[in-house]
């Protein structure tokens, strides 16, 4: 439970100053700022999809040199069976349609991007989940180091896109301690391993989204995608359905 109350903390604090920051940076230089600040979620979502995807190949116990990557069919069927369903379930205009309502009710212009933009980046990678599972087995390790990340992303978030930053840190704070909970009660290992590398890079794969709705006039609705990372854990969990019902085909 300590990482994510750090984690959560970080977020609150580098809101705080990205306020501050955002006061002294000129608005002419909020665009290039914004841009690089795209650039950055781009390059950070890439090597995530890369990451899980790509392995070296190994020949007996040493490794060949040769790369191998997997998971390219999934991908595409995630996204574009979880996209379908994000879209007819329209989540992206619920989503906005309550940031909106906040704005404004407290009069917060700004809110409602800041708000989607980070609570997404915050939550679909697999530091969060993996995370959250190790912290309620008592190890706060990853989430500590997710806290710096968030916490520098938080200043530069909220100093172009504003105070709707600081909010997305309690859904993190709620969506990190039910994995959390599932760690407590033993039940982190639904999502390891394979699962956990497939979740994994359609999570990053989002991100890249993200960081091109920065930098592109027309915005992709990447909560529209948020369905597409339940994708891989229905086919694993149906794929071993599957092989249990029929084991001589395993």
């Amino acid at each position: 439970m300590l990482g994510n109350l750090v984690n959560f903390g970080a977020i609150v604090i580098g809101a705080l100053l990205g306020l501050l920051f955002k006061k002294a940076i000129k608005e002419e230089h909020k665009t290039a700022l914004h841009k690089a600040l795209g650039l950055a979620v781009i390059i950070i979502g890439l090597n995530g999809v890369i990451t899980n995807m790509i392995t070296l190949v190994k020949n007996g116990d040493a490794f060949s040199g040769t790369l191998s990557s997997s998971g390219e069919l999934l991908l595409i069927a995630s996204l574009v069976i979880g996209t379908l369903v994000g879209s007819l379930l329209k989540i992206e205009e619920r989503f906005n349609g309550l940031a909106d309502k906040v704005e404004q009710k407290f009069k917060m212009t700004g809110f409602a991007q800041g708000f989607v933009y980070s609570t997404i980046l915050y939550c679909v990678g697999s530091m969060a989940i993996l995370g959250g599972i190790q912290d309620g087995l008592g190890d706060p390790s990853i989430l500590y180091t997710k806290a710096i990340l968030d916490g520098i992303n938080a200043i530069l978030l909220t100093s172009t896109m504003g105070i709707g930053v600081i909010f997305s840190s309690i859904v993190v704070f709620v969506y990190q301690l039910i994995f959390v909970l599932l760690g407590r009660f033993g039940l982190g290992y639904i999502l390891t391993g394979e699962l956990m590398a497939q979740f994994s890079f359609v999570g990053y794969a989002i991100i890249m989204a993200i960081g091109l709705n920065f930098i592109l006039t027309e915005k992709i609705k990447t909560a529209n995608m948020l369905p597409s990372m339940f994708v891989p854990v229905i086919w694993h969990y149906l794929v071993m359905l599957f092989y249990i019902i029929f084991p001589a085909l395993a």
